[in-house]
């Protein structure tokens, strides 16, 4: 009989990689949500979109294979680190980077924390789905 433990790491081992595969796709589909996030100071938004966007599929397809899956929380925490900067600079442009992406200031300062929250689930996930 399967616990609790385990069905709840296998519906978030879906929902997780759903989500990155997802998001990461969407840098191709829809650019102009993430290029206005990105700090003026980077250079070349449009590379670093892309990459954003590889690295997140790439992210979830390593949390779909469980001998890869420690490296994939591992690669999905570093890209998350890497994000901390277009938080910041959503907060300090309190929620308006562009005509296209304005939110609530509240909504600017709550993404920077939630960015730790998918830190976690991440190492979360891999430690419920690891390989005996």
């Amino acid at each position: 009989m399967k616990t609790k433990k385990y069905l709840l790491g296998r519906i978030s081992l879906f929902v997780l990689c759903s989500f990155y595969l997802i998001a990461g796709l969407n840098h191709f589909l829809n650019p102009k949500n993430y290029l206005d996030l990105i700090p003026p100071y980077f250079p070349n938004h449009h590379l670093l979109n892309i990459l954003s966007g590889v690295c997140e599929i790439i992210a979830g397809t390593l949390m779909l294979i469980s001998f890869t899956r420690k490296i994939g929380a591992c690669f999905i925490i570093m890209i998350l680190i890497a994000f901390i900067p277009a938080h910041i600079h959503l907060i300090q442009q309190k929620g308006c980077v562009s005509k296209h992406l304005c939110v609530p200031e509240w909504i600017a300062w709550m993404r920077l924390p939630l960015q730790f929250i998918l830190m976690w689930w991440a190492w979360k996930t891999y430690t419920w789905n690891k390989s005996k």
